[in-house]
């Protein structure tokens, strides 16, 4: 899926033109593209990661090994990979391609990284070879899939202009470093800072009432919890109105409620980006909604399965007006991914 998309043409092109900035600061989260047994996303910056899954159709191992190859923009970037699997204490793993050795790393609780030349060796390796073996001494403990390694790494030369150059993983040619341009510019989230003051007062039975004509969620709310309220300045309250739950999601509707308690207003919040779960909708709606104060972030996270190795997840900071796009994530496929691969990146600052 999305292989015949890159054509030699457009790689080249992508080699010399590089990574369009964001327009007008509107995020515009990237989406997952999966080859096979790997998929892969880029944000905004230009950041890719490439990361394996279960055998599709196969026998899922009981101790599966993930690996994902990390890359940021730039033609003077180096990829990073990881190795991730249910491991204890200190291990060296030997990371074997078609019989042959490519590199050692040192795993800690089941996790290791690479860097620098010995990431980049083993990363070509990877899109070359037909089979991996991860080790620990003459142990095999994990034989991660292959199979759409090289799409997905050529995918990522492509969306980070490094095709056609030295720079490349896969799609390697002539041209210098050089000629691949930097990182875009980021986007940058101003954050408003929530006075000090005593938590908002419960809603009063004719507030709920309003609130739930405006939301549609009356019924939901009779058989939930009661709404968070949490302070976001002396006169506004963000509402988490409960809207339904399923076996692993707990969906609801933020609503900015003004004013003083028993005569307070509401307004559904405003989002420079809708979430994930609130294109069937005609206002936002969040899924496991979590509200950090200390940063004034909103954080939804939609598990895709009981397990949660699929789904979304996004963060969203207060600005004074509206809620914007900090941070959006994505898991594909259902198929064992255990990383959270970002498609989109904000910078936020005081």
């Amino acid at each position: 899926m999305g292989a015949k998309r890159i054509f030699t043409l457009a790689a080249m092109l992508s080699a010399i033109i590089g990574l369009a900035p964001a327009l007008g600061g509107t995020p515009r989260p990237g989406s997952l593209e999966t080859y096979k047994d790997w998929t892969i996303g880029c944000d905004n910056r230009g950041r890719c990661e490439a990361v394996s899954l279960m055998p599709e159709g196969g026998d899922w191992p009981d101790d599966p090994v993930t690996v994902g190859i990390v890359r940021e923009a730039g033609g003077s970037s180096e990829p990073e990979i990881w190795i991730s699997r249910d491991g204890k204490g200190r291990e060296q793993l030997g990371l074997v391609i078609d019989d042959r050795k490519v590199a050692t790393a040192i795993s800690e609780e089941g996790e290791a990284k690479l860097q620098g030349a010995q990431a980049a060796t083993l990363a070509m390796a990877i899109a070359r070879g037909n089979r991996m073996d991860v080790r620990v001494g003459a142990k095999l403990v994990g034989q991660p899939s292959l199979a759409g390694a090289a799409a997905a790494l050529r995918y990522m030369d492509a969306r980070q202009g490094t095709a056609g150059t030295r720079a490349a993983l896969v799609a390697r040619g002539p041209l210098a470093r050089s000629v691949v341009r930097s990182a875009p510019p980021s986007i940058i989230i101003r954050r408003a800072d929530i006075p000090p003051g005593p938590a908002p007062q419960p809603l009063w039975r004719e507030e709920r009432a309003a609130l739930g004509r405006l939301t549609g969620c009356a019924d939901e709310m009779r058989d939930a919890s009661p709404p968070e309220l949490h302070r976001l300045s002396r006169t506004e309250s963000l509402v988490l109105t409960p809207c339904g739950a399923g076996a692993y999601n707990f969906t609801s509707v933020p609503v900015i409620a003004s004013g003083i308690a028993g005569r307070r207003t509401f307004r559904f919040a405003s989002f420079d980006h809708p979430p994930g779960w609130s294109e069937n909708a005609n206002h936002p709606m969040l899924v496991n909604a979590a509200w950090l104060a200390d940063t004034a972030t909103l954080e939804s996270y939609a598990k895709g399965r009981g397990l949660g190795d699929c789904g979304g997840s996004e963060s969203y900071v207060w600005d004074g007006t509206q809620f914007r796009l900090a941070q959006a994530s994505a898991m594909g496929e259902c198929r064992g991914a255990r990383q959270w691969i970002k498609v989109f990146t904000a910078d936020v600052v005081k």
